[in-house]
């Protein structure tokens, strides 16, 4: 086996969880998320060895990947018509933190795609504003400003406030 090789794995092996979580949280369908990052880790190999920022390349293409597979005419046609039954089971949380959680990611879910990929990256993935900037390719002012209309509407949605500490970003990775 190669050097790249190696190297990819164990990015790979590091980043798997990270990388779906982000792009489940940006497109919100489990099997949509395993195909971006699928996408966007087969571009990643490709490109190995002319990329210096790996993860950062990464998180970008994860995302752009899982909103093109949003808008693809199948996923339409395809999608079920009722979000009853959750797409895997979350840990037994005896603080209720469990069901706050569940309340953020069906809030996050009604928000416009890009918008969600602002606050996902900003404040799960902990990036910055420039880093989430370069992520998306678009102006950092762009981020600031849907990063405040996202949290106004994600506080309109839920009906409080929504504080997002260190703490709220290591329990919503655990998700």
């Amino acid at each position: 086996m190669s050097d790249r090789d190696t190297e990819f794995r164990d990015f790979v092996t590091a980043q798997m969880d990270s990388l779906r979580g982000l792009a489940y949280l940006t497109c919100g369908d489990w099997q949509a998320a395993e195909d971006a990052v699928m996408t966007a880790l087969a571009k990643l190999y490709v490109k190995w060895r002319r990329i210096d920022n790996h993860a950062g390349y990464a998180r970008t293409a994860v995302v752009r990947a899982a909103i093109d597979e949003t808008r693809r005419p199948w996923w339409r046609r395809e999608r079920a018509q009722s979000d009853a039954m959750p797409d895997r089971p979350l840990p037994y949380d005896s603080t209720g933190h469990v069901d706050d959680r569940l309340k953020v990611r069906q809030a996050l879910q009604q928000l416009p795609k890009r918008l969600r990929a602002v606050l996902t990256l900003r404040y799960l993935e902990g990036l910055s504003v420039r880093e989430t900037a370069e992520t998306l390719g678009c102006p950092e002012g762009t981020v600031k400003s849907y990063t405040s209309r996202g949290l106004d509407a994600l506080r309109q949605i839920l009906g409080t406030e929504v504080f997002i500490t260190k703490e709220n970003r290591r329990e919503a990775r655990a998700v």
